[in-house]
Order: C-alpha cells, then sequence, then structure tokens
C-alpha cells in the first residue's frame, strides 16, 4: 500500500477489542486497541510507505497470535506443529517466528509439556506401545532428546507396557473368540497390538497366555 493519510479508525463488529484503519478511503489492515494506543496512531496522521510495511506486519502478527491461541484452546501443541499450521494458514514467516517467539516465552508452548500430554492422553483413551508413542512424537516435530525424557517420566519400562499390551488384548479379545486356530489367534490379535505400536517380544507372552486362557476348559483356569 502506497504512503497515505489515515482517514478512519473504526471498532470492528464482531471484535470490541480491535479497530479497522482506513488510509485514504480504503481499508488498510486491522490492530488491537493496544496496538493502536502503543502507536499512536489517530485520524488525519500521515502515514509514509515505512510505517505502513511496519504496521502491517504487526498486523498480521497479531492475527497469527489470535490463529496460535484458538489452536491451543483446542489441545496442547508441539512447537514444529504449530509452527506448520500458521504456514498453512498463510502467514509469513517472520510473524510465524514472532508468534512462535512470544509463545515460547510465555511457556504456552512447551514441547516437554506437549509430550507429556499426548503420552497421557493416548494411554489414558487409546493406549498404544512405546514404538506408537515415540512415532506420533517424532511426527509432531518433537526431538528425541525430549521424546525419550517424557517417556522416562511417564514410567514407560518394559513391565508398564507389558502391562499396557495385555489391558488392550484382553480389551480386543471378545472380537477373537470364534477364530478356529491359534495361528489364525496369533495373527489377528498380533496384528491388532503391532498397529497399537507394541513390538513382538512384548507381544509373543500376551498371545500365548490369551490363547490358553481363551481354549483351557475353566477349571484349568
Amino acid at each position: 500500500m502506497p504512503a497515505g493519510t489515515i482517514t478512519a479508525i473504526r471498532a470492528q463488529t464482531h471484535n470490541s477489542q480491535r479497530v479497522n484503519i482506513f488510509v485514504e478511503g480504503r481499508f488498510a489492515f486491522g490492530l488491537s486497541l493496544d496496538t493502536l494506543a502503543r502507536e499512536g496512531l489517530y485520524v488525519g496522521q500521515y502515514l509514509d510507505e515505512a510505517s505502513l510495511i511496519r504496521l502491517e506486519a504487526l498486523a498480521e502478527t497479531e492475527r497469527a497470535l489470535s490463529a496460535a491461541l484458538r489452536l491451543l484452546a483446542v489441545r496442547p501443541r508441539s512447537s514444529a506443529e504449530m509452527c506448520q499450521r500458521l504456514r498453512r494458514k498463510g502467514f509469513g514467516s517472520a510473524a510465524v517466528a514472532c508468534v512462535l517467539e512470544r509463545l515460547l516465552a510465555t511457556g504456552m508452548l512447551d514441547d516437554v509439556v506437549f509430550s507429556r500430554y499426548l503420552i497421557e492422553n493416548r494411554q489414558s483413551f487409546r493406549p498404544r506401545g512405546a514404538r506408537a508413542l515415540r512415532a506420533e512424537l517424532r511426527h509432531k516435530g518433537v526431538d528425541r532428546e525430549t521424546i525419550e525424557a517424557a517417556m522416562v517420566a511417564y514410567g514407560g519400562d518394559a513391565d508398564a507396557e507389558q502391562a499396557c499390551a495385555l489391558a488392550v488384548a484382553r480389551a480386543a479379545l471378545s472380537r477373537y473368540t470364534r477364530v478356529p486356530d491359534r495361528a489364525t489367534f496369533d495373527r489377528r490379535l498380533g496384528g491388532l497390538l503391532q498397529r497399537r505400536g507394541f513390538d513382538l517380544d512384548t507381544i509373543r507372552p500376551i498371545l500365548a497366555i490369551l490363547w490358553h486362557e481363551r481354549s483351557a476348559p475353566p477349571d484349568e483356569l
């Protein structure tokens, strides 16, 4: 936008904390009331090209921050995930970097906290193995060191992994009551456990236990 004079400052219809700035009779950008006051903008003020570029950048950063806060209101995000989502919404690299810096400084973005949240959420509502948890966190852009620290903090040792896999298998066992033979049983239930991220060393003894329970007469259990 070329240099010009502010001809109107109007409150936004759906957000009383923001205003629209018009330059030479045309909409230029929206700003928060805080930024309006801090910049000391007023009707009749002349804005040169450099000032307009700077204010437009501020406006974009404010929009990006609002978008980030809406995303965080739904659930926590990793830093990489937030960056990707904001870029996908069309925000430029400078605005995204500014927003990430602000959210990291205030603790609203924290990959350690996010990793623990994701692990606890998955294990509470859809338990899965350590391999699947690590893969999902890597997909969210979390670095390896942070992932391993979160896994240790959650207590993901071999015994916990075995107990989790057994719980998942027992919950699904009713689907396999009519499986005719052990090989089919192992393939189907074992496949389910593998898809949930459990490794074969964890799966094999569980399949043996559950096949025995399924096949043995009641008085042998």
